[in-house]
């Protein structure tokens, strides 16, 4: 497995409505969450930059995911933005055109193509229009991620084995819709695997939001997955 330190394995999705919760969390988390994602809610919110600003001042890894989608132009200019703010990884979510132009933007931010959410499964591809099973998808996005230059690709940790297989250590995997025990009913996430199985699978990042954020204490629900992580992944 990568280099990469078992406490920045895990990436919490900080899901919340507003900044002043996200601070409040990130303060209960301290040292026990290392890598947060800053998703869309925030971004709505208000205040996006200025917690970013204040979460990279406390020596916190950011991973920007706004799914950027939209003419090639455009997504260069909003990557431009993030460059030179500490930000580790973004990501875009369009075709071989949007990807290679958000590459070419970065200088210091890793381009990560979405392949299929984790919330989607194959009667959701029908209604989209994708006449294809989930893993020809996903392969074929990982393939055009790495022609484009981009740093990795998110994907289900269903997937991640696939592109193991087929791309080897090429891309970086970073894999949502991790659950530490069973899948609960009202959960929208359809295709998720647990902590462990996900790196066997071949994951370098896991994203978890609802597990740890919902948890009656959120620092001992991230103690715990990280405890996972280290004995998943020894001291790479």
């Amino acid at each position: 497995m990568k280099s990469i330190p078992p406490r920045e394995r895990l990436i919490f999705a900080l899901d919340v409505p507003d900044a002043t919760e996200a601070r409040r969390l990130v303060e209960k988390l301290d040292d026990s969450v290392v890598f947060y994602k800053l998703g869309l809610e925030l971004m709505m919110a208000g205040g996006y930059y200025e917690l970013l600003d204040w979460m990279v001042a406390r020596d916190k890894k950011i991973f920007v995911d706004l799914k950027f989608f939209d003419i090639p132009a455009t997504v260069a200019a909003a990557v431009r933005r993030l460059n030179g703010r500490g930000v580790t990884f973004t990501t875009v979510h369009g075709n071989q055109g949007i990807m290679e132009a958000a590459v070419a933007a970065a200088t210091d931010v890793g381009i990560l193509a979405v392949t299929v959410l984790t919330s989607l499964d194959r009667g959701d591809l029908d209604d989209l229009g994708f006449q294809c099973d989930v893993q020809q998808l996903v392969l074929s996005r990982a393939r055009r991620a790495l022609a484009a230059g981009c740093r990795g690709v998110v994907s289900s940790g269903i997937e991640a084995e696939a592109i193991r297989r087929e791309l080897g250590e090429r891309l970086m995997v970073v894999t949502p819709g991790i659950r530490p025990v069973e899948n609960r009913v009202e959960d929208d996430q359809k295709r998720v695997l647990t902590v462990e199985r996900a790196f066997e699978a071949g994951a370098d990042y896991i994203v978890i939001g609802r597990p740890i954020r919902d948890a009656a204490d959120p620092r001992v629900a991230a103690e715990a997955i990280q405890s996972s992580i280290l004995a998943t992944c020894g001291k790479a």
